[in-house]
């Protein structure tokens, strides 16, 4: 069975979280909605709170510099605001040959 992605946009306050390769693999997960608790305001904020989240995020977070993010299909820095994000990406990261 094919999963179909969700098109709609977020509602208020709340953003999509989506995960690629190993990332979906480990949580389960290829795609949630949520909002996000306050004072999470950084790439870096959401990757730790991500680690915490217990099972199965904890094992997939467990190693933050091993994984890539994308805000709004831009790559961004641990130092980046999610301020504006309607959208967050989790990869891993991709080399070329």
């Amino acid at each position: 069975m094919t999963e179909k992605p969700n098109t709609e946009k977020p509602g208020a306050g709340e953003i999509v979280l989506r995960y690629f390769a190993w990332l979906r693999e480990r949580t389960g997960v290829s795609e949630e909605r949520l909002t996000l608790p306050p004072g999470i305001l950084t790439v870096g904020d959401l990757l730790l709170w991500q680690s915490q989240r217990g099972h199965p995020f904890d094992q997939a977070f467990a190693k933050p510099e091993a994984i890539r993010v994308a805000i709004n299909h831009t790559h961004a820095k641990p130092a980046a605001s999610i301020a504006s994000a309607r959208e967050i990406a989790f990869f891993p990261p991709v080399t070329g040959g």
